[in-house]
């Protein structure tokens, strides 16, 4: 199940780092609306890509894997406080929300498994 989770966060957070990384212009758009910089922004997407690494790494070493995936949660938490404070609706946070929740399902499960 590690496995699974593990993946599935990885083809979810890559692809959306990496775009903040490039300063995609739709992730231009969603900094600006959000009050942020390209430039932290960026720093968002940086974190994204080494969490996904460290959720990669996390398969054969779990510590970082647990770590990784911590980071990934507490990210996804102030993103979906983030939009709330930006006069979003509730439904905007959802899915920073969901993810926040997976991720600490991966790190208690990876724990409970090691």
């Amino acid at each position: 199940m590690t496995t699974v989770l593990a993946v599935a966060l990885s083809l979810v957070f890559l692809p959306l780092g990496l775009a903040k990384l490039a300063a995609a212009p739709v992730m231009r758009q969603t900094a600006a609306h959000l009050g942020m910089s390209v430039r932290l922004y960026r720093v968002v997407g940086a974190l994204e890509v080494a969490g996904v690494a460290g959720l990669l790494t996390g398969l054969t070493w779990m510590p970082l894997g647990v770590a990784a995936a911590t980071g990934l949660a507490l990210l996804m938490a102030a993103a979906a406080v983030v939009h709330l404070r930006h006069g979003d609706p509730p439904p905007r946070a959802v899915p920073a929300a969901v993810l926040a929740l997976i991720s600490l399902t991966y790190a208690a499960t990876a724990m409970t498994a090691g």
